[in-house]
């Protein structure tokens, strides 16, 4: 349920019906730079503004997630289910994660203090992964530290229900989601929506794995 209670979102039902995973926490740098050293495609494995190997990784843009899919997916082939991957997980996928269950502004409630998330330039940096309480389905971070690509092209909600969207076929932005560390807390809102150009890379912005069958 795509919501946007007293906002500028449309609420929109949606529906998914194909199980997925998503990651518990954000890519740290560590992880990034395991997947990502000596790759073929002249991209730096340690990208990030701010550096520690379990800070979420930033500085990643959207195309770059996708080298990084392709090569963790070849790295783990063997121990993959037939038919699986590793995917950024769909905007609608990202938001029911997010929510939880929930139905408010975040997954906590409607308010938002320094305690709940990294946020509004509360620690003028990002923060380890994990370093605020999980959501109702043991998330962290869904809520500040990054701002997080997710896979679809950006466009308006269509106004009717949807089962399993994955976007527009084309587009010039993608999606991001969850707010950063140096946004206000309605840019953490679990409906909020961004979007930049697939190229951008930003210190605001990182990503986390989903998985599924294909």
């Amino acid at each position: 349920n795509e919501a946007g209670r007293g906002t500028d979102e449309t609420e929109t039902e949606v529906t998914l019906t194909q199980g997925f995973y998503l990651g518990k926490y954000e890519v740290t740098q560590a992880q990034y730079e395991a997947v990502m050293i000596n790759n073929d495609a002249s991209l730096s494995p340690t990208p990030s503004n701010f550096t520690g190997s379990d800070l979420p990784v930033e500085q990643v843009s959207w195309d770059d997630v996708q080298i990084f899919l392709e090569r963790l997916n070849e790295q783990e082939a063997d121990n993959l289910p037939p038919g699986w991957a590793y995917v950024l997980p769909t905007e609608a996928q990202w938001e029911y994660a997010c929510r939880a269950g929930t139905t408010t502004a975040y997954s906590w409630g409607n308010e938002i203090n320094a305690s709940l998330a990294n946020y509004d330039n509360n620690i003028g940096q990002t923060a380890n992964v994990g370093s605020y309480g999980a959501n109702p389905w043991g998330f962290f971070d869904m809520h500040g530290n990054v701002w997080e690509w997710v896979h679809d092209w950006k466009a308006d909600y269509p106004g009717r229900a949807e089962t399993n969207p994955e976007g527009p076929a084309s587009g010039s932005n993608r999606v991001l989601r969850g707010g950063s560390w140096s946004n206000d807390g309605t840019s953490l809102r679990s409906a909020k929506r961004s979007n930049s150009t697939p190229s951008l890379r930003h210190y605001r912005i990182g990503f986390r794995v989903g998985f599924q069958q294909q």
